[in-house]
């Protein structure tokens, strides 16, 4: 399908606290945007039909730009999968995001599948802002931190 991003990522983690940092408002605020930005995310119902809403701003600039969408569908520590529509009318059409987890013997491989892409965006700059996202995403997910640390 052209327009379409796939990526795979394996973590240091478990399925389960993978799945939970892109339902946790305050961690998806810490990893999902890309360097130089900073995220807000205003509105998450982590149930099928629930809605999200987040903004983007760029540190520098002070220049923002907000989306949102549905849940399709929530599979805790397997799959999730929702769709996303930017505010800006210059970015029409409605992508669809698939998150796959799966356990492997080192953590989990994570699948990322964005589909409907819209034609003003390079697919470089959404592969280069995912790869921030997920290096970010290892390292909130990756450390064993002590409880009461």
């Amino acid at each position: 399908m052209p327009n379409t991003l796939q990526m795979q990522r394996v973590l240091r983690a478990p399925p389960e606290r993978v799945y939970k940092a892109f339902i946790t408002p305050k961690a998806m605020e810490k990893f999902l945007p890309p360097y130089g930005f900073t995220a807000e995310v205003h509105e998450l119902d982590a149930r099928v039909g629930g809605r999200h809403r987040a903004s983007f701003t760029n540190f520098g600039t002070g220049s923002s730009h907000s989306f949102g969408g549905e849940f399709l569908e929530l599979v805790p520590g397997e799959r999730l999968r929702y769709t996303d529509r930017f505010d800006d009318p210059n970015l029409p059409g409605e992508m669809q995001v698939t998150l796959e987890f799966r356990k492997v013997l080192c953590g989990t491989e994570l699948r990322v599948t964005q589909a409907g892409i819209p034609d003003s965006i390079p697919l470089e700059f959404c592969h280069l802002g995912w790869q921030e996202t997920l290096d970010q995403l290892a390292r909130l997910v990756e450390p064993e931190i002590p409880d009461g640390a």
